[in-house]
C-alpha cells in the first residue's frame, strides 16, 4: 500500500483531493464571515443618529453634518419610496 502512494499519479490524486477540501473549507468560512457583515450595516437613519451625536460631540462640524444629513437624507427617501412600492 506504501509503495501504491510513492507513484506520482497516486500522489497528484492525494493532493488534489487536499487541494479540494482546503477550497471547500476556505468557502465556507468566506462565506460565514460575509454574513456577519451583512449584520453589521446600519440603516440611513441610524447613521444619522450616530452623526449627530459626533457633531454635538465636536468631532465633526457643522458644516461636514450639514454634507452627511443631505446624502442619508436621499438614502432614506429612496428606502420609503422603495418600502412603499413593496406594499
Amino acid at each position: 500500500m506504501l509503495k501504491f502512494l510513492g507513484t506520482p499519479s497516486a500522489q497528484a490524486v492525494l493532493w488534489t483531493t487536499v487541494l479540494l477540501v482546503l477550497m471547500v473549507v476556505a468557502y465556507y468560512v468566506v462565506k460565514r464571515f460575509r454574513d456577519f457583515t451583512g449584520e453589521d450595516t446600519l440603516d440611513p437613519n441610524e447613521l444619522l443618529s450616530n452623526f449627530r451625536e459626533m457633531r454635538q460631540e465636536g468631532d465633526i462640524s457643522e458644516k461636514e453634518f450639514r454634507t452627511i444629513r443631505t446624502v442619508l437624507g436621499a438614502k432614506l427617501q429612496d428606502e420609503l419610496k422603495d418600502s412603499d412600492n413593496e406594499d
